[in-house]
C-alpha cells in the first residue's frame, strides 16, 4: 500500500494535479521535487518514473523509465513496487515505440501485460 504520507509520494501527487490543471511546468517542478527528496530506491523509482511524464523527448522519457526500473529492481520488497512495473513498462514501451523500436516495445508491453495491463501495437 502507497503510503500518502510520504513526502516524494506527496510531491508525485501535486505533480500530477497540475498535470491534470493543464499546468505542466508546475507538474514537472513538483516531479523534480520529488526526485531531489527521495532517499531510497522505492521513493527513486517512484519520483523517476513521475519525472519522465514530464520530458521533452522520447529519448528523455525512455531514460527516467528506465531509472525507474533500476531503482523497482533494487528495492528489497517486489511487493512495494509490484503495483507500478505495469505502469513503468508501458511508458518504456511507448517511449521505444515512439523512437521506432518496435521490436524492443512489444517486449515492454508483453511485460505490462505478463503483469496485469493489456496493449498491444
Amino acid at each position: 500500500m502507497m503510503d500518502t504520507n510520504n513526502p516524494v509520494i506527496q510531491l508525485c501527487i501535486q505533480g500530477t494535479q497540475a498535470e491534470y490543471a493543464r499546468q505542466p511546468e508546475q507538474a514537472a517542478h513538483f516531479y523534480l521535487r520529488a526526485w531531489e527528496t527521495a532517499k531510497t530506491d522505492y521513493e527513486r523509482c517512484i519520483a523517476a518514473h513521475y519525472l519522465a511524464r514530464s520530458q521533452p523527448s522520447a529519448h528523455e522519457v525512455l531514460r527516467w523509465n528506465r531509472l525507474a526500473l533500476q531503482h523497482a529492481q533494487l528495492v528489497e520488497d517486489p511487493e512495494e513496487v509490484a503495483a507500478f512495473l505495469p505502469s513503468m513498462y508501458l511508458a518504456l514501451g511507448a517511449a521505444l515505440e515512439a523512437m521506432g523500436e518496435i521490436d524492443e516495445a512489444q517486449a515492454f508491453y508483453q511485460l505490462a501485460s505478463q503483469a496485469g495491463l493489456n496493449h498491444s501495437l
